[in-house]
């Protein structure tokens, strides 16, 4: 954690950086930001949230000891330092067992807290805000806080029995629905300075009463709504002038920074003013995944074009036929069945993202990129098609600073999100 809190320090003292997160399990997009970390010098962080990765195994199938060795072998095959690898918890409380009592879920909730812990996980979000199933709707403050706390007594253990550098937390209740809005949203509420003070002053209660004191030295971080969001069709740009006095606040407790939820989407003019304005720890995690879908639906209408018929991965149509067949993961967020389709495929909440890991969709990515490597000469694609369906890696080929091959295609469209990123937390000064 050296790295991260480095990145801390050289903030509070007036240089405005910052670091992304990247929220993603998928294999190319793991690659993309470690080969990118790799070649800009700069560490790389990577968090798994409690729905891909928990001891139950999430979405993804894995435990978090499971993520870790995932992550760790990819950065030793891209060649970048395991030092410069940095891996958090995202959203790590009672998040998917809302549904359950609030005892049944906080005791699931330790067990999750001890495994990433355990496993080598760092940067922990304590996340306690969601009501459980005998909650009143809205929880106070206090509660959550008292909730987090417990969770932090957890993970002093789980690093005290395993060893390894101290973890760092990041805390706050205001988060952004993971995964963006399900309704169409015009602006959001930002968060009221008095509400950032109300929250942290709680936290330090709850910290303090489960004597705590020198873990919450090493809260870093503090998760508001800056304003920013996006749901199927729309983003919510930030506007640094009405966060102003939120990014002033935070000016009066030294050593706390902002994390900036659901900042997938913006420009990269909106992303170092959130920089600028505090909010230092940047999270993406649909738009790297929407990225990723951009191109192979870009080399799967490539294919068509050179493959015949009876050869072609039908990628596209497997991919929709696998989620109308298992609609658990976007029945509550797709609702109307006149525009399911472009749902379905371009929504930017992606909720294509939990789909890759189904054995056919992994095997016609296979196949797609299997038939487009056969293409002659050597696997390049034709010159015509790149510049048709996607232009900025058809100026990067014939600039030769991209080679003209379909994996490489692919790891460039998701490189580009995690470059603005990188550039937008390097360069805010």
């Amino acid at each position: 954690m050296k790295a991260l809190l480095d990145i801390v320090a050289r903030h509070r003292a007036g240089h405005a950086v910052g670091i992304p997160s990247i929220c993603s399990a998928h294999p190319v997009v793991l690659d993309a930001a470690l080969c990118h970390g790799r070649d800009s010098g700069q560490p790389v962080l990577i968090e798994a949230t409690s729905n891909q990765v928990n001891q139950f195994g999430g979405y993804t199938g894995m435990r978090p000891v499971d993520f870790h060795a995932f992550v760790i072998d990819k950065a030793d095959r891209a060649g970048l330092p395991r030092e410069r690898v940095l891996l958090g918890g995202d959203h790590l409380g009672p998040n998917c067992w809302q549904d359950e009592s609030a005892s049944s879920a906080m005791a699931k909730s330790e067990t999750l807290i001890d495994e990433y812990v355990a496993a080598g996980f760092r940067k922990i979000h304590l996340d306690c805000s969601m009501s459980c199933a005998d909650d009143p709707h809205v929880l106070p403050d206090t509660e959550v806080a008292a909730r987090a706390a417990r969770l932090a007594v957890v993970a002093e253990r789980a690093w005290q029995r395993s060893g390894g550098e101290a973890p760092v937390y990041i805390v706050g209740t205001e988060v952004p629905v993971p995964g963006g809005a399900k309704e169409e949203l015009d602006e959001l509420q930002v968060t009221r300075p008095e509400a950032m003070a109300a929250t942290v002053e709680a936290h330090r209660d709850a910290f303090a009463r489960q004597d705590l004191g020198e873990a919450w030295r090493r809260v870093i971080g503090l998760v508001v709504q800056p304003g920013v969001e996006f749901d199927h069709h729309d983003v919510v740009d930030y506007k640094p002038e009405k966060a102003r006095a939120l990014s002033a606040a935070i000016e009066a407790y030294p050593g706390l920074l902002y994390e900036a939820h659901s900042t997938d989407y913006q420009t990269p003019e909106a992303l170092a003013a959130l920089v600028r304005g505090h909010f230092a720890i940047l999270k993406v995690g649909p738009g790297v995944t929407y990225a990723l879908r951009e191109t192979l639906w870009a080399l799967s209408f490539i294919e068509d074009e050179v493959v015949v018929a009876a050869q072609r991965s039908q990628l596209r149509r497997t991919v929709l036929d696998v989620m109308r067949a298992e609609p658990k993961y976007w029945n509550k967020y797709y609702t109307d069945e006149n525009r399911l389709a472009l749902d379905l495929q371009y929504s930017l909440s992606d909720r294509m993202r939990y789909y890759w890991a189904y054995p056919r969709v992994r095997e016609a990515c296979d196949t797609l990129l299997r038939n487009l490597n056969a293409l002659s000469p050597k696997g390049a694609l034709p010159l015509a098609l790149l510049s048709q369906y996607l232009p900025r890696q058809h100026d990067e080929i014939r600039a030769g600073w991209l080679a003209n091959s379909a994996g490489s295609i692919l790891r460039s469209g998701v490189a580009h999100v995690v470059r603005q990123y990188a550039q937008a937390c390097a360069q805010a000064d």
